[in-house]
């Protein structure tokens, strides 16, 4: 069954779904009747879950879609899209069979065809893969939510299913299945007496990526030592190597499934990559 839609949603259906979210702690902020773009001066800066705010909103633009500002206190979704000679269905089934997919707390169909997965929010920041056709819209992100609706494709979004909870999605487990980091060079070979070894050591470790610089300075301090090569000389020249990689203190290796500890509350000049979707 088709969902077009012969004319926009009714204006009251989608005040009192902005009320409904705000009721669950979502803040929510008007766009453009049909459209994506912010209907306030500000955006998702702008996003409140105000009651006062949201009836003079949609009273000043009854037609007004609805956008969630994402990321805790709002929801982390991932956006499933639909394009030419590309499906995040794809990348979506990869994933999950991956074990990377939890159930979300809600389902809703995109206009284009496409779905948004909703999950609890965090302080992930907003990812997107084009080539794999998917998006996450976390800290620094917003979505279009039902009813809204799509003047392009005369569709709303549309809730296929919910329930009361879920756990939080791991982008960066994701990202890192989908879009693997480019291999990294191997380690200088070790020959016994080879005068060379701190200079090819030190250009390895400058090469060292985040997540993974303490240990490779370690295990290059134990080869030099183990060489008989380790003075004054070569123990700085280890350490600016390793500095000049962006090494510092108490870096650790990362791990793919990163959960920020705190959730410092967006402000002005922090939003520089809030998306809508």
């Amino acid at each position: 069954m088709s969902s077009a839609l012969p004319e926009p949603v009714r204006p009251a259906a989608l005040r009192q779904a902005a009320h409904e979210y705000a009721d669950r702690g979502w803040p929510v902020f008007p766009c453009q009747p049909g459209g994506k773009a912010p209907a306030t001066a500000h955006g998702y800066l702008d996003a409140t879950v105000s009651h006062a705010r949201i009836d003079q909103w949609w009273a000043s633009i009854p037609g007004a879609n609805i956008a969630i500002a994402t990321g805790s206190p709002g929801p982390d979704v991932l956006d499933i899209d639909i394009h030419p000679g590309r499906s995040g269905f794809d990348a979506l089934r990869r994933a999950r069979r991956a074990g990377l997919i939890p159930v979300p707390a809600a389902t809703v169909r995109s206009p284009g065809g496409g779905i948004h997965l909703y999950y609890p929010g965090t302080c992930q920041r907003c990812g997107s893969l084009p080539r794999s056709a998917i998006d996450f819209r976390g800290r620094g992100g917003s979505i279009i939510a039902p009813p809204s609706w799509s003047a392009v494709h005369r569709r709303h979004y549309r809730i296929l299913d919910s329930r009361p909870a879920s756990q939080p999605v791991a982008w960066a487990a994701i990202r890192g299945l989908l879009q693997p980091p480019p291999r990294r060079p191997c380690a200088p070979a070790v020959t016994a007496g080879d005068s060379g070894l701190v200079d090819r050591i030190a250009a390895w470790l400058e090469t060292r990526p985040e997540g993974n610089r303490n240990y490779p300075l370690y295990w290059a301090a134990r080869l030099v030592t183990a060489a008989g090569l380790m003075d004054q000389a070569a123990r700085e020249r280890l350490i600016a190597a390793s500095l000049a990689s962006g090494l510092r203190g108490g870096e650790r290796a990362g791990s793919r499934r990163p959960v920020p500890p705190a959730c410092p509350p967006p402000g002005p000049g922090s939003g520089s990559d809030r998306e809508t979707s």
